[in-house]
Parts: C-alpha cells; structure tokens; sequence
C-alpha cells in the first residue's frame, strides 16, 4: 500500500518539536494515531497498544524503524499540533474523496465532546462544529468553539473552509444569521435556515404568511406517514415564494422560499404532540426537495452524531490536554470517513472497527478504500 495520497494531504503539518529532539516523524505518528482510530482506538494507551500489536505491519510499510512511542510521547505530539492547520488539510482531504451530486446538502450542526471538560482547569467541555455532506455520509470539516453560543462565530469559519458552490447549505435556528446567509450566498451557495424566537420578527412574518397554506382546509403538498417504536408519526411540508417579506425584510439576502414542516406524533398509550417548524431559503424549492431537505439535515445526527457517541464512545473519551480533544475529533471523523469508503463488507461501523483491529488485511483496505480518489489524482 503506498503512503503518497495520505502524506499528499498530511505530510505539510508543521512538527511542534524541537528538530534535535524527533525520535519518531510525525509522519509515523499521524498514520499510527488514524490507523488506530480506524480500529476503535479511544485513547493514548489504546493507541500504543494497536501500534504494539500491529508493529510488524507498520515496520514493513518503512515506519518505526526505531519501534514504537510509548503513550505519553503520542499524546505529546498529537496535543501540540496546530489545529487550524489540522482541520486545512483534512478538509482538502475530505473535498477530494466526496464525489458531488449536483445540487447536494451540506448539514451544519454541533456537538458537544462530554469527555474534554478539563478536571484540573475546570474548564468547560468543547463543541464541535461540523459540515456532513447528506448524501455520501461524508464529514466535510469542522471547528471548535468554546461553548454552543459560539456557533454564530464558527459556522462562517468553516463555511470559508468549504467548497459550498451549487450546494444547499442546512443550519437550524442557531445559524439563523444574516451574516451567515450571506456568506453562504457569497461562495455560491444556497442556505435553509430553520427560523425560531431569535428572529422573532421573522418567525412571525414567516408563520403569518404560511398560516393559510398549512389551514385544514388545504390539501397537504407532501406527507409522511411512519409506523415503529411504537408510535405512528405524520409529517407534511408546504413551501411558498418569499416574496410577500422581501420588502419587510431586506437583510436577508437572496431569500426565495419559506417552509413549514408539521409534525404530529402519537406513542402507544395515546399521548400526541403537534410540532411546526419554518424555514426560509435562498433556493427555489417545491415541497418535496424542501422536505428531502429537512429530513436530511436530521442525517447529522443520525449518522454522525449518534454514530460518533454510540460506535466510537466520543463522550466517553476523558482526553482533555491542550489540542488533543479538537485533534481526536478530527481523526474520529477521517476514520469514519474511510470506514464508510470500504463496502466490499456490509457491517456496522462498530463491526468493521473490530475486523480491522484483528485483522491487518482489513485494516488496509480500509485506508486504501479511504485514500483511493488521492490515489487517482
């Protein structure tokens, strides 16, 4: 397996130790810490031990020729990088293996990594913010911020990471900016914006306008009927032009549609909620690409936050020191990455994590299915 498509994109990190000090290249390091996070790797000692237990297929590949870094050494290095450096390379990583649909949706949303609260420091746990290509299940790139009320500062960051041209770009109510929709417009791209009571004079324009269309006496434009977990739950969606509000309200740049998505749900001892949620939008969308659309901006949380707490114990992971937590977090979302790039084996993530951990063979195919479209270029 050749190394050049991975050291392509990983190779320019600047190395935080002194020159005269390197015992083992960063290069080596890097590779170990993905391999092992491929392998369900959760921690330093985790780490070490994979790379202990997979020496020989490390050494034959030209890495650690001087044999392997104890964990307190890999949790030195990996804590020292530079993150804005990391999330650059792997977000040019992560453009060069999404292959685009066309008009494709982007979901932005945080994540909070339970585990990073620093005990000594006392300071709070990090969050995450993270772009999840929809259709390829494909994480794009993400920040960190310090708190969830600094997503309003994040998302433009990592909007200016990303090529968004030509792509639907979902945010809920916290990205409900008008700067952050005209950044989005700015590079090409689309927004749907969920819209709550931190607009609130656009959440009741929006609800004005839509009330009529979504009376008893309109037909539904598009309803979604689901039975399991018992509880049945109904959506229907209706969209309308914008432009009864662009007068009203200028700021928003680009505005053309407004979305409402009504949820009803009963579980099985009879109790119902009634939900609404609005939307506005830069595209012009008909009721079935705007329900696609919402439905598939909840993808984020279903196959990425969910995967990342359930198959990788994010929240369970207690790493904390200086860069790491950020720098973990990006390893977790690469080896997920490539775990969904290999599907010569229908499993779970979880299950290929444990056939890669056992089984070398596997774990190369895995990184080779993951680096492949940086073989091609």
């Amino acid at each position: 397996m050749s190394l050049d498509a991975f050291f392509e994109y990983f190779g320019e990190l600047t190395d935080p130790r002194q020159t005269a000090k390197i015992s083992y290249p960063l290069f080596d390091v890097l590779f170990l810490t993905v391999c092992a996070v491929i392998a369900g790797a959760e921690g330093w000692e985790d780490i070490e031990d994979f790379g202990e237990a997979h020496l020989d297929w490390f050494q034959d590949k030209g890495l650690f020729t001087n044999g392997l870094p104890v964990h307190d050494t890999i949790a030195r290095i990996v804590s020292a990088l530079d993150p804005t450096e990391f999330q650059q390379c792997f977000v040019h990583w992560a453009q060069s293996v999404n292959e685009r649909t066309g008009s494709e949706l982007i979901a932005i949303d945080g994540k909070t990594l339970r585990g990073s609260y620093d005990r000594e420091d006392r300071r709070s746990a990090i969050h995450m913010v993270s772009a999840f290509a929809v259709d390829n299940k494909v994480v794009m790139g993400q920040l960190k911020t310090e708190a969830k009320s600094n997503e309003i500062t994040a998302i433009p960051a990592l909007l200016s990471l990303l090529d968004i041209n030509g792509c639907l770009v979902s945010i809920d109510a916290m990205g409900c900016q008008t700067k952050i929709a005209e950044t989005i417009i700015s590079q090409g791209g689309d927004y749907l914006l969920a819209v709550k009571d931190n607009q609130e004079l656009l959440h009741r324009a929006v609800q004005r306008e839509l009330r009529p269309v979504h009376s008893e006496e309109t037909k539904p434009d598009n309803v979604i009927i689901e039975h399991g977990h018992g509880r049945t739950e109904a959506r229907e969606y209706h969209v309308l032009p914008a432009t009864a509000l662009l007068a009203e309200f200028p700021e928003w740049k680009g505005m053309k549609t407004l979305g409402v998505a009504i949820g009803y749900r009963q579980d099985k001892s009879g109790k119902s909620s009634l939900e609404y949620r609005y939307y506005i939008s830069s595209a012009e969308l008909d009721a079935a690409r705007f329900a696609a659309a919402v439905r598939g901006h909840w993808g984020i949380e279903n196959s990425l936050h969910w995967v990342l707490d359930v198959s990788m114990k994010e929240d369970n992971c207690p790493i904390y020191r200086e860069n790491a937590p950020e720098i973990l977090a990006g390893f977790r979302h690469m080896a997920l990455n490539m775990l969904r790039s290999e599907t010569s084996k229908k499993a779970s993530i979880r299950r290929k994590q444990k056939m890669a951990s056992m089984n070398s063979a596997y774990l190369e195919k895995v990184i080779i299915a993951g680096l492949a479209s940086l073989g091609k270029k």
